[in-house]
């Protein structure tokens, strides 16, 4: 058997609706992204969303639009993946990674009140596996420190106190004390990548809270300069007879969704409901095959919040790394692939460049270091979520020929 880890569930609707994309004639921005934003907004219970060709994107030009840079500290966590961290550098501020609460996937808030600093301008939260975060505790944080906050834009100012823009890469589709993710943070980011739930192949979006005395048009006019080259119209607004003129306004960047793209992403969302409850099945059979003393895994239902269930994170507890990764290699052998979830950013080489040690990070080094990504897509048949519980198990009860692995552990553990 064979079992992949993360393959996008693509049907004929997904691939009519790129067939009619390309017959049409109009391929890059345009009509289908404009109706995808449009259908994400909706969504989202938000008055407007930007579609882009990425979450990593969709952060940095909000992190732009509101003009952060050089001299202003971002906060993240030490959790996540790169893109969470790398948009600050881009934009010359300072990254202040965070690590997590202890036996959390998520961010220690308390550490975030204590990061913050009269350079402070915004704190970028992660959803790890599609489990918001406690947006509740984060506001008042920054409600607490707005004193210490110094705005440096129009948008900044509006909002007068440190914006909260969720790295919601994983959640698209979860709630939050009844709210969607995109209408609980002031900015969040969402990705369509090829692995993510609801994919456009690559792909993101940013949606936002309506700011007093902010006009959403601006905003979304400022996006579009931002992600088309700071050009006063688009490729759709040229195409009006004699209106080939345009200018360009300032330097910025192409980071724009194609409609080819779009029309992935609007097939996927009117098939959204159905994925969300196949994945919502395949967390619960695999919560009630695996979970005991040995084995926890992340919650993703509450009463506070449902998960978009875009990752089953595991923790072998009591285990290492060395442990971990054999365990790896034996599910891999059985023909299930499987991962992690996530190396934390001290441990690569570009932050330890930075100055970030993974000894100040106990709690995600903690985390990180029994935890395994089981097969959680919507492709995946009950017979196969059955083998999976059953091939780790088997693997789990050979310990005795494992016992080498308890103790070894990886020589940059905790340097």
């Amino acid at each position: 058997m064979h079992i992949p880890f993360s393959p996008p569930d693509i049907t004929e609707l997904e691939i009519n609706e790129v067939i009619e994309t390309l017959k049409s004639g109009w391929i890059t921005t345009g009509p289908k992204t404009k109706l995808f934003e449009k259908k994400i907004a909706e969504y989202c219970n938000t008055s407007k969303a930007v579609c882009l060709n990425s979450a990593t994107a969709a952060m940095e030009m909000t992190l732009r639009l509101l003009g952060i840079g050089p001299g202003d500290e971002i906060i993240t966590s030490a959790y996540t993946y790169t893109a969470s961290a790398s948009v600050i550098h881009h934009v010359g501020a300072k990254i202040i990674l965070v690590d997590t609460a202890k036996d959390s996937f998520h961010i220690d808030y308390e550490k975030i009140e204590k990061a913050i600093t009269e350079k402070t301008k915004a704190i970028i939260p992660v959803d790890i596996a599609g489990v918001m975060c406690d947006y509740d505790k984060i506001f008042e944080i920054v409600e607490r420190k707005r004193n210490l906050f110094k705005s440096s834009n129009k948008i900044q100012e509006a909002i007068g106190r440190i914006v909260v823009i969720a790295d919601a890469a994983h959640s698209f589709g979860a709630t939050y004390k009844g709210r969607k993710s995109g209408e609980v943070a002031d900015f969040t980011c969402f990705s369509f990548h090829a692995v993510k739930n609801l994919t456009t192949a690559e792909g993101g979006a940013v949606t936002w809270k309506d700011i007093k005395g902010i006009d959403n048009e601006e905003i979304y006019k400022q996006f579009m300069l931002l992600s088309l080259h700071g050009q006063s119209k688009d490729a759709l607004a040229k195409t009006k007879l004699g209106s080939w003129e345009y200018d360009i306004l300032y330097p910025a960047y192409k980071c724009n969704m194609t409609d080819i793209m779009a029309s992935i992403g609007l097939a996927q969302l009117r098939r959204y409901p159905e994925i969300l409850e196949r994945r919502r099945q395949i967390i619960e059979m695999y919560d009630k095959a695996l979970l005991g003393e040995n084995i926890v895994s992340l919650k993703h239902f509450d009463k506070d919040y449902t998960s978009s269930g875009h990752l089953y994170l595991i923790r072998l507890i009591g285990k290492n790394e060395a442990y971990r990764n054999k365990v790896i290699e034996k599910m891999a052998e059985k023909g299930i692939a499987t991962n992690v979830h996530f190396k934390p950013l001290p441990l690569h080489t570009a932050y330890k460049n930075l100055g970030f040690k993974i000894k100040d990070y106990p709690n995600a080094y903690e985390m990180y270091k029994n935890e395994i990504t089981l097969p959680l897509h919507t492709l995946l048949t009950d017979d196969e979520v059955n083998y999976i519980v059953n091939s780790l198990a088997e693997i789990l009860n050979e310990e005795d020929n494992m016992k080498l692995y308890e103790f070894e552990e990886c020589a940059y553990a905790m340097e």
